[in-house]
């Protein structure tokens, strides 16, 4: 009787510290390299011109926080396009040169203002070409 009560309490310890511990590493919100290209997008590459007349040719990957961002993501596409193209269209040569960061900060912060069914969490900048 003894030795299944200590092996009935052993068992419910280990499940509790591993219950405990993967919902930690949950919580804390880290992800797979695979989880993270499983809910991205990357973009068509977008082909306009500059304030000054330059051209860019310039291509994202953009993550999102679950499948039904990365889906309604999808359906937005043309908004996502049209942000960029007018984000691109006020910055001069200089700015896009110095300023990809910037770029790819803004569009995640329109882009979540547009989302309903989670967000946006990151914008990578994978191509671009200034001419």
């Amino acid at each position: 009787m003894m030795i299944i009560l200590s092996t009935i309490t052993v068992l419910g310890v280990v499940a509790l510290i591993l219950v405990i511990n993967l919902s930690d590493s949950e919580a804390s919100g880290e992800r797979s390299i695979d989880e993270v290209r499983d809910s991205s997008l990357l973009t068509e590459e977008i082909t306009t011109d500059l304030e000054n007349g330059d051209y860019v040719r310039i291509k994202f990957r953009i993550v999102t926080d679950s499948k039904g961002a990365l889906e309604e993501l999808q359906k937005r596409d043309f908004q996502m396009q049209n942000i960029i193209i007018k984000e691109l269209a006020t910055m001069d040569t200089k700015a896009f040169k110095s300023g990809l960061s910037d770029l790819e900060e803004t569009v995640k912060l329109k882009l979540n203002q547009l989302m309903t069914e989670g967000k946006v969490t990151e914008v990578y900048t994978v191509e671009k070409v200034l001419q």
